[in-house]
């Protein structure tokens, strides 16, 4: 955004939000099949759908204005409030369940002054990083003769999910099935809320949204997000068939994207391909897992 590359930021986040489920969740399931905790399909899910939701409506118009933008900034300090004083409610057994996984004392970085340090170490490479993957996105869109748009649905999306990549399939390895799953829906709504809030904060006249961004691939973030609940509802565990499924449609993504970028004569033909036969095909199979899935709770007549 201080750089003027609006359409970079939005894409970043845009693009992130659909690859963190299909990608990273599909390729953690391929893996291992991955758990669903409850607590993710009663409260953080649907908390994710109504941020996307809210995107759209401040979005429509083609512009997310600073007021705008520091709704999602607030809504986002009042998340993570929330999650904070729900966690100190959690019952003893419990903060020490997580206590035995992530605080290792005797470790070489267990003191919280070295703890600090690698904080303020980290972030400040982070953000170096940043300025250099955006300097060298800008540069690669130009060599290509693609749009920012279409790099930071892409490129961009893919470096920045990288940690969440790194966090899944290490959580998937090592048994902690729940957390992967966790880390993406977390991940999802902290972009729209705190990446897009902030950087709107930061942008003079706010963001502008490129009509593609309006026209279809918010549209499929906003069907990504609303696809986890019957996803995650049936079965409580993404198997490795859905993995395999999430990974197919990420790859008929990006097809899409590139056919867009270089206006192949292919376009239209793969759209007409994608709206009249998959995506049809799609409703009807998460349609029948959640009808499976209750007829399974509702058990045999009695």
């Amino acid at each position: 955004v201080l750089n003027g590359n609006t359409d970079i930021a939005v894409g970043n986040v845009v693009g992130s939000n659909i690859l963190n489920v299909l990608l990273v969740l599909g390729i953690g399931a391929l893996i291992a099949p991955l758990a669903v905790h409850s607590q993710l399909i009663r409260q953080e899910v649907p908390i994710m759908i109504g941020a996307s939701l809210l995107l759209v409506v401040l979005i429509v118009d083609g512009r997310l204005g600073r007021l705008d933008a520091l709704l999602l900034a607030l809504l986002m300090v009042g998340y993570m409030t929330f999650l904070v004083v729900q966690s100190r409610a959690e019952g003893k057994e419990l903060r020490d369940e997580y206590a035995e996984v992530v605080c290792r004392p005797g470790e070489w970085d267990s003191h919280w002054a070295v703890q600090t340090l690698l904080i303020v170490v980290g972030l400040g490479l982070l953000v170096l990083g940043s300025d250099w993957m955006v300097d060298a996105a800008v540069a690669f869109a130009r060599v290509m003769g693609v749009s920012d748009l279409v790099i930071g649905l892409t490129v961009i999306a893919v470096g920045t999910s990288m940690p969440e990549i790194a966090a899944s399939i290490m959580a998937a390895v090592r048994g902690e099935r729940d957390i992967a799953v966790g880390n993406v829906i977390g991940s999802n709504t902290f972009n729209i809320l705190g990446c897009l809030g902030i950087s709107g904060l930061m942008s003079g006249d706010g963001l502008s949204i490129a009509p593609a961004v309006l026209n279809f691939d918010l549209w499929v973030m906003v069907a990504v997000a609303v696809a986890c609940l019957p996803v995650f509802i049936a079965g409580r565990e993404i198997g490795r068939g859905k993995g395999l499924m999430f990974v197919g449609y990420y790859a008929a993504y990006v097809a899409y994207l590139i056919l867009g970028a270089q206006q192949h004569d292919a376009l239209d033909e793969y759209s007409a391909i994608m709206i009249g036969f998959v995506l049809p095909i799609t409703i009807v199979t998460l349609v029948a897992m959640l009808i499976r899935n209750q007829k399974s709770q509702a058990g045999p007549p009695g």
